[in-house]
């Protein structure tokens, strides 16, 4: 759940800021446009020039409404996720420092740490337990059974005023045959004991592969926006040049709305790595098994099962929980 809100609460942090650089983008080319209609009144450039324009403020137009509609999807998942609806939402930021500094650590962590190995782990005790159960049913039963009557006068003489009687009998069963009922459990409950085995083992290679992944993934994303933020920069710089030559007619329009796009494209990768970095980090915490409300220092009160045990343990009737209800 918590790796479910933090997805939700990025995703639409990516896509409104998705959202605000499509909108500055279409004021943009809405711009340019209008500054190649003049340019086109005074002759110098073509009626190409202008279509060109034409068609950059089209496709930006249509990009927005895509953005839009990411905006949207995204945030309706967020009230499906949080509950309620977005406000100002503030800068998310990375959760590196709370994983393990290494792989092999975060590898060894995962394997005892990770939900899906630790409900594996308890399912194949039970299964251990089920054997046994399974093979009591060979095992001889002993029962102990006791009684005591007293009695008051006795009609037959009146000498004897009370009497006090008692008996106390044991008894052995030893299960001979029945059957075969208690073999094919036993052989059942072995066969259930060695496809937990099995689930325990997919279940640690299941988290090996995932936290292999996120490690890099993270890496990868680290990169890429060192890679993205040069690309802005150098992006920047040339779409600022080519508009300066373009104005002593040494670019054409086409030259300059290719350099606004590119502009865009570095300006939306870098939105994208951005955010690629803090949700893989997310998720390189929860397959380590760290991702809890505790970990991440929430101002929350964290449910405790070994307290609500406690509470009801020695309940013998009653229906009601500890809170009331």
């Amino acid at each position: 759940m918590l790796l479910a809100g933090a997805t939700a609460y990025v995703n639409l942090l990516r896509d409104a800021a998705l959202l605000d650089l499509q909108r500055n983008n279409v004021s943009v080319l809405g711009e340019t446009l209008r500054q190649t209609r003049e340019r086109l009144k005074a002759g110098e450039v073509t009626r190409t020039d202008l279509a060109q324009a034409e068609s950059s403020l089209a496709a930006g137009r249509s990009a927005l409404h895509a953005a839009q509609s990411s905006y949207l999807a995204s945030k309706a998942t967020y009230v499906q996720v949080i509950g309620i609806e977005p406000g100002r939402l503030a800068r998310a930021t990375p959760v590196d420092r709370l994983s393990p500094p290494s792989l092999t650590q975060a590898l060894e962590r995962g394997a005892a740490s990770n939900p899906a190995v630790t409900v594996a782990m308890a399912n194949l005790d039970v299964a251990v337990q089920q054997v046994k159960i399974a093979e009591s049913g060979l095992y001889p039963t002993l029962s102990l059974n006791g009684s005591v009557q007293k009695s008051y006068g006795s009609p037959s003489s009146l000498a004897t005023l009370d009497t006090l009687s008692g008996t106390v009998a044991a008894q052995l069963s030893v299960p001979i045959y029945q059957g075969g009922a208690e073999y094919a459990n036993i052989r059942q409950a072995k066969e259930t004991l060695g496809q937990r085995r099995l689930e325990l083992d997919t279940a640690r290679l299941s988290v090996q592969q995932n936290i292999t992944q996120s490690w890099g993934q993270l890496a990868a994303a680290k990169a890429q926006i060192d890679a993205t933020t040069a690309q802005v920069t150098a992006a920047e710089i040339a779409l600022d040049g080519v508009r300066e030559e373009a104005r002593v007619g040494q670019r054409t329009t086409l030259d300059v709305l290719n350099a606004q796009q590119a502009l865009v494209q570095a300006r939306a990768a870098l939105v994208t790595a951005q955010h690629d970095r803090i949700m893989t980090s997310y998720a390189l915490l929860a397959s380590v098994g760290s991702l809890s409300a505790q970990v991440l220092g929430l101002a929350v009160s964290p449910y405790d099962p070994n307290v609500h045990y406690q509470q009801v343990r020695d309940r013998w009737f009653g229906v009601g929980t500890p809170d009331g209800r």
